[in-house]
């Protein structure tokens, strides 16, 4: 949620920002301060109102301790009253509009964040490692799934309907040693805090972080309860802090944590269908960084490095894109995506996700840390995916196929698939 002080201050940068998302937005800055400009008047004449009902209470006070009549007083104060109470609640009234308008608004990008329309528009930051080269052609995943009976899309499909997807056996094994590697890696190496976090979230913790209102068709939710499967990691971990003051040396704060991530994808019919690229359900590794205001781009860089790390370690290929304004998330400021190589479709899949929030999240979830003057501030709230396992899963596959149709897996892997790397015909 954008600061209403930003906006009334400042509406003219406010607005121009928005404007570079393309999103239209900006058309609701003036009905913000127009809103505001209302709200502060009814306060002043309300704030007013009370001063004189004061005044005159005293006065009345004083009539009836003489005996001398006060009705006349009584009665015109009875209207004052009327007339604050009717302030208090047009200021209420005020308040919610205001407050659904704000919710609806994305935040501003970084000033360092380039200009564009969507993501043909965002610059290539880096490059690490080079693209596999085969003697033979490479096989889309879905074809080494099933020949090598480790993935199973109908039977998945029988069960819940398409986007699902079945491992089996060696591959179920391998979905399940990428989630205690993954959680190893930055527990271990990088300094976070394992969580293990409830899947069923509540519609204050999808508020606090943006996912509410403004995806609510994406989201899957209980039939009989207010609470939304988990989309991402990002949601009940974000909301740890939640309505709470931390101190300032308590920053930074580092959690990481596993869930499946439950998303409907509407309006994304069409696109990617084939195999495990766009599915309603996948398993996840997220980070979540609580920091300092000043030092939270410093912490952007160390969280996209590490996400980076997991596919350094893994040997894939991979590239860093800075995404443009038209082309960022609803809650970012900034937001680098680490997209790796997949040989089996000659292309880059989006595996990560590494974004700053500044204090768009943390204004909806209402977290905050006493500064060394002991003011209160809101917290910069960062997330990144630490990774995504389906597309992980995938360029693994199609990375280290084999012309015999096996898979042979990065010796770091071996541990966590009881000594064995090769995935081969039965």
């Amino acid at each position: 949620m954008l600061d209403i002080k930003l906006i009334r201050d400042n509406p003219d940068a406010v607005r121009q920002r928005l404007a570079d998302r393309g999103r239209g937005d900006e058309a609701a800055v003036d009905k913000i301060a127009a809103l505001d400009q209302e709200r502060r008047n009814l306060i002043t004449e309300s704030d007013k109102r009370k001063a004189l009902r004061n005044a005159v209470s005293k006065e009345i006070g004083a009539l009836k301790s003489k005996g001398q009549d006060a009705s006349g007083k009584m009665a015109e104060m009875k209207k004052v009253g009327d007339e604050i109470a009717a302030a208090d609640q047009r200021v209420a009234q005020v308040d919610e509009q205001l407050r659904a308008i704000l919710l609806g608004i994305p935040n501003l990008p970084h000033p360092s964040v380039p200009a564009g329309k969507d993501a043909a528009d965002n610059p290539e930051v880096r490059q690490w490692g080079q693209k596999p080269e085969f003697a033979f052609n490479p096989k889309p995943h879905w074809e080494m799934g099933e020949a090598l009976d480790i993935l199973d899309f109908p039977r998945a499909t029988k069960i819940s309907g398409s986007g699902f997807i079945l491992y089996k056996g060696a591959g179920a094994r391998l979905e399940r040693g990428l989630i205690s590697f993954l959680l190893d890696l930055h527990t271990r190496e990088h300094g976070f805090t394992e969580i293990s976090p409830p899947f069923l979230i509540n519609r204050d913790a999808m508020i606090g972080t943006g996912q509410l209102p403004k995806f609510e068709e994406d989201m899957y939710r209980l039939r009989d309860d207010e609470l939304y499967l988990a989309p991402t990691a990002e949601v009940p971990v974000s909301n740890i802090h939640r309505n709470e003051i931390l101190r300032h040396d308590q920053l930074p704060i580092y959690y990481c944590a596993y869930t499946p991530c439950f998303r409907r994808e509407a309006g994304a019919a069409g696109k990617d269908t084939r195999g495990m690229i766009r599915v309603h359900q996948f398993d996840k590794v997220e980070m979540v960084k609580f920091a300092h205001p000043e030092t939270s781009y410093d912490e952007l860089e160390k969280m996209t490095a590490n996400a980076e790390r997991v596919l350094q370690l893994l040997g894939l290929h991979y590239r860093v894109v800075l995404l443009c304004t038209g082309d960022m998330g609803f809650a970012s400021a900034k937001t680098y995506d680490i997209e790796v190589w997949a040989p089996g479709q000659n292309a880059y899949l989006e595996v990560s996700s590494c974004s700053n929030c500044e204090d768009f999240q943390s204004r909806r979830a209402n977290i905050r840390f006493k500064d060394k003057d002991g003011k209160n501030r809101f917290v910069h709230l960062l997330n990144g995916s630490g990774t995504a396992l389906a597309r992980l899963y995938v360029a693994l596959l199609e990375t280290y196929q084999q012309a015999d149709g096996s898979v042979l897996l990065p010796e770091i892997l071996a541990p966590y698939l009881g000594g064995e790397r090769a995935i081969r015909h039965r």
